[in-house]
């Protein structure tokens, strides 16, 4: 299902992309908060056949989409949403090019909005302390930090009514 919203496309990730998003995701900096380093084309293609297939667990749900900016006709990052027992915990990636420009925010907004329609009764997110823009997107979508950790990270959350 492709998400709109007034900019962007939230297109389903498939194994396609991965050549795109290489590029996309190269800046080691995207890894700064996050650890690790950019994955080769090939690893990425490999990472995208995984996602794609969906999750072994038939508990879990996998949700991954690429960020397509309309007017550029091009990828610009990702949002996904891993569902487990109605609480859906999202994150998101947007290549440093196109950082700054408020696609973070829109796509995660968009997502939220499409959780909302969705059998899930919260939402959340982990953000290392001092990813500000990270904490800008969350705050953007409707979540707010709590006084949870998990992996050095702060737990951000937001309950939605049950549908």
């Amino acid at each position: 299902m492709i998400i709109s919203t007034d900019r962007l496309d939230l297109v389903p990730l498939s194994a396609e992309h991965a050549g795109e998003m290489a590029g996309v995701l190269s800046d080691p900096a995207l890894h700064t908060f996050t650890g690790g380093a950019p994955l080769s084309p090939d690893a990425l293609l490999a990472r995208y056949e995984r996602l794609a297939a969906g999750s072994p667990d038939p508990a879990v749900r996998w949700l991954n989409w690429v960020i397509r900016l309309r007017a550029e006709d091009r990828l610009t990052g990702t949002v996904q949403a891993t569902v487990t027992d109605r609480v859906a915990e999202i994150a998101w990636v947007v290549g440093t090019p196109w950082q700054g420009r408020g696609i973070a925010r829109e796509a995660a907004r968009g997502l939220v909005g499409w959780l909302r329609t969705q059998p899930v009764r919260a939402v959340l997110a982990h953000i290392r302390p001092g990813h500000h823009a990270s904490a800008a997107v969350a705050a953007s979508a409707g979540l707010t930090p709590s006084d949870e950790w998990h992996d050095g990270e702060v737990r951000w959350l937001l309950h939605l009514p049950l549908q």
